[in-house]
C-alpha cells in the first residue's frame, strides 16, 4: 500500500517547486503527466507477483552511521520512494550501517505494507546467524528475498536459502554479482539451481548481460534485478550539464537519470533496477522512470549512441 494521496501530492509539489525555481517550467506538464500514468510492473516469473520496475538500492548512500540528520534524510528518501509507488528495497551486510538505517526508516514510516525486502548473505561461514542479525536490523518478521552476495560461499549459503524458502521462512532465493564479475559462474548456477532471482550489473554502457544472462533468465524463468544503473554515479556525473536530446520528451524524461533508468527497464527481461540515492527529490524523479512511455528498440540504440558521444 502506498502513502496517502495527500502525501503523494506533497512530494510532487515539492519536486515541481524545485524545478520551477531552477527555470524548469517547460518540464512541469510532462512531470504531472508522468505522475498520473500507471506504474510499470513486471512479474516475478516463479510466482507471478508484480514488482515495480524501479526499486531502491542502499550501497554507500545509506551507510551514514549514527548521524541523526543523515538518518532523517534517508528516511525522507524511503518516504519519497514509497510515495512514488516503490516496493523493493535492497541492502546487504556489506553496506556498513545501511541495514539499520533502513530499519530505522521503516519504523518511522510505520512499516509500509508495500515493502518488498531484499537483502543478502555475505560471509564465509555462519550464514544463518548473519541473516538473523540482518532481519533484526531491518526490524521485520522475515525477508521477501535473500541473495548470496557476489557468490561468496555459495555452495553453503544457497542450500540454506532454499531450505528457508521450503519452510516458509523466506519467499524468494537468489544470487548476485556486480561490475561484470564471475558471469560464467552465474550462468552455471542459473542453469542448475532453482533460483527465483539473479542480480547483475547492467546499464547503457555495460551491456554484456544482454548476450547470455538476460536470455537465460527468460528461458529459466528467473527474475532479474539490476545494480549499478548509473555506474555508481559515474554516468549521471558525466552527463551533468549536458542538454537532454529532443527524443527524451518522447518518453517523458526530464532528467538524464530517468533516461538511463528507462533504457534499463525497457528491456523485457529486466524485472527491477535499484538506483541508490541520498536525495529525496532524486528518489521521486527515479520513480517517475517507471511511468509513461518506454523507448522502443530503435530509441534504445539511439540512447546508447548518444550517451557514448556525451560521456
Amino acid at each position: 500500500m502506498s502513502l496517502p494521496s495527500i502525501e503523494r501530492r506533497r512530494i510532487l509539489t515539492a519536486s515541481l517547486q524545485a524545478m520551477l525555481a531552477a527555470g524548469g517550467c517547460a518540464f512541469a506538464p510532462p512531470l504531472l503527466a508522468q505522475q498520473q500514468s500507471p506504474i510499470l510492473t513486471r512479474p516475478i516469473p516463479s510466482s507471478g507477483e508484480q514488482l515495480p520496475v524501479v526499486g531502491l538500492g542502499s550501497w554507500i548512500t545509506f551507510n551514514v552511521g549514527d548521524d541523526a540528520q543523515a538518518r532523517a534524510a534517508c528516511t525522507e528518501v524511503v518516504k519519497a520512494f514509497f510515495a512514488g509507488g516503490g516496493r523493493l528495497i535492497d541492502s546487504s551486510p556489506m553496506y556498513g550501517s545501511a541495514q539499520s538505517v533502513i530499519g530505522d526508516a521503516l519504523a518511522r514510516l510505520q512499516y509500509p505494507q508495500a515493502l518488498f525486502s531484499a537483502d543478502k548473505v555475505w560471509t564465509g561461514s555462519g550464514g544463518a546467524a548473519q541473516i538473523e542479525t540482518s532481519r533484526k536490523l531491518w526490524r521485520i518478521p522475515r525477508f521477501d528475498l535473500l541473495q548470496v552476495h557476489n557468490l561468496l560461499a555459495v555452495d553453503a549459503h544457497l542450500p540454506l536459502l532454499l531450505r528457508m524458502k521450503a519452510t516458509k521462512r523466506l519467499r524468494y532465493a537468489g544470487i548476485t554479482t556486480s561490475e561484470g564479475r564471475r558471469h560464467g559462474e552465474i550462468v552455471k548456477l542459473m542453469e542448475s539451481q532453482p533460483l527465483d532471482f539473479v542480480q547483475v550489473s547492467y546499464n547503457v554502457l555495460d551491456r554484456e548481460v544482454e548476450n547470455r544472462i538476460l536470455p537465460l533468465a527468460r528461458e529459466r524463468r528467473i527474475a532479474v534485478i539490476v545494480n549499478r544503473p548509473f555506474r555508481q554515479g559515474e554516468l549521471t556525473q558525466a552527463l551533468t550539464g549536458k542538454p537532454l536530446p529532443g527524443w527524451a520528451a518522447e518518453i517523458g524524461c526530464t532528467t538524464w537519470a530517468q533516461v538511463l533508468l528507462k533504457f534499463i527497464v525497457s528491456h523485457p527481461d529486466v524485472t527491477c533496477a535499484i538506483p541508490a540515492t541520498s536525495n529525496p527529490r532524486h528518489a521521486s524523479e527515479n520513480m517517475l522512470a517507471a511511468r509513461g512511455p518506454m523507448p522502443d528498440q530503435n530509441l534504445r540504440r539511439r540512447i546508447v549512441a548518444d550517451v557514448k558521444k556525451l560521456t
